[in-house]
């Protein structure tokens, strides 16, 4: 007896478009991509998704879906903590969405979901609106671009590290760049170094700033 397909859905034409972005790229999302992914024709697609901007509307709203959101009774800075660690994992899981997720116009429920929660947990830790606005976009700056950069690091593993910096090493005139040369020495070569921990050190910069500017 053939085997039953299973059924088209929404949800699974959403998860394999984050497949396939995963695999090949943003440039990649399409809908006859997205078709061929789950072995359908794209104009099957279309009675779940209107089309591709409809598609990457709906992509950029499961990214934001899968980000922890504040907790009405939970303290701003906890909060944002919490959130700001959320949203690196999901980013830096699904690397691509960094160039998407700003880009749309017409944001889901997740998205606006997600931005009020954010915004809620400012203004009840004391932030202006202004201010919660400021703190907001500071935070995502913050994790964007730490995002990009661990993407595009010349190593992948934490033990990797002290053969890049070795080379490194190697290549400087000590004499011309001592700073450099003592950060290399006294912090990246140093036994259990991992530069994804500079995410958390750099987020307690971020928040003690905001701590005292509010």
């Amino acid at each position: 007896m053939p085997r039953r397909r299973e059924p088209l859905t929404r949800d699974r034409i959403l998860d394999a478009a984050i497949a396939v972005a995963d695999r090949d790229g943003r440039d990649a999302l399409s809908m006859r991509n997205v078709g061929k992914q789950l072995g359908v024709e794209a104009m099957s697609l279309y009675h779940h998704v209107s089309g591709k901007e409809a598609l990457l509307d709906a992509v950029v709203d499961r990214i934001f879906a899968g980000i922890a959101l504040p907790e009405p009774d939970e303290d701003w800075r906890e909060a944002m903590w919490r959130r700001a660690s959320s949203a690196r994992d999901q980013l830096a899981a699904h690397p691509w969405a960094l160039g998407l997720i700003e880009s749309r116009r017409t944001p889901g429920e997740a998205l606006l979901r997600h931005h009020d929660a954010v915004l809620g947990s400012l203004r009840r830790g004391g932030f202006s609106v202004a201010g919660a606005a400021h703190a907001f976009s500071v935070i995502d700056a913050y994790v964007y671009g730490f995002v990009l950069t661990e993407a595009n690091l010349p190593f992948e593993a934490p033990e990797e590290v002290g053969e890049v910096a070795g080379d490194l090493m190697a290549q400087l005139p000590q004499d011309a760049f001592p700073h450099l040369a003592e950060m290399v020495v006294e912090h990246a070569l140093l036994p259990g170094y991992d530069y994804r921990e500079e995410f958390g050190h750099g987020l307690e910069l971020v928040l003690d700033g905001l701590a005292r500017w509010r």
